[in-house]
């Protein structure tokens, strides 16, 4: 897993092992242990790795005006109850939420409107709540609804 593993050597002498994955990948899931040997004594603790993964179809950037599906899935066991997405959440009027018992979102027409932050929340059947947050960036244009513009002779139009 070199180079995306690391350790906190300062941090060692304060009783911290924690082991640093950075980025993670789906391949990573799975169970992994800690073994600390001081003097004669052992000491070990397992942590279970999970893994959200958000995959956008096609992929991102998104070219405006065609089908965008956008797909939510999680390494956990439990069954799905319901998948949210969340469209620049708390970002004001243009905010929104869609749920539904599928995992996947489909954007019939994406405009620049449908850009920025997205979190999908997957809510399972053992209480678990589990989310992932990314960006998305449309390429198009974000101009008047009305494809004519006037300009004054010797001034500038954008």
């Amino acid at each position: 897993m070199k180079p995306r593993v690391s350790l906190q050597d300062s941090a060692l002498r304060n009783g911290n092992f924690s082991l640093r994955i950075a980025p993670v990948r789906s391949a990573d899931v799975g169970l992994y242990e800690a073994q600390v040997t001081y003097r004669t004594e052992v000491h070990s603790c397992h942590v279970e790795l999970g893994v959200i993964t958000v995959t956008l179809s096609p992929p991102s950037p998104v070219i405006g005006n065609e089908l965008l599906l956008m797909s939510c899935n999680s390494s956990h066991r439990a069954s799905l109850v319901e998948t949210c997405w969340f469209h620049n959440e708390h970002l004001g009027p243009t905010s929104r939420k869609v749920c539904s018992s599928s995992r996947t979102l489909s954007i019939s027409r994406p405009a620049m409107s449908d850009a920025g932050s997205w979190r999908c929340q997957l809510r399972y059947s053992d209480k678990e709540i589990i989310s992932a947050t990314f960006n998305l960036q449309i390429l198009g244009f974000d101009g008047p609804a009305d494809p004519v513009v006037y300009a004054a002779a010797g001034s500038a139009a954008d």
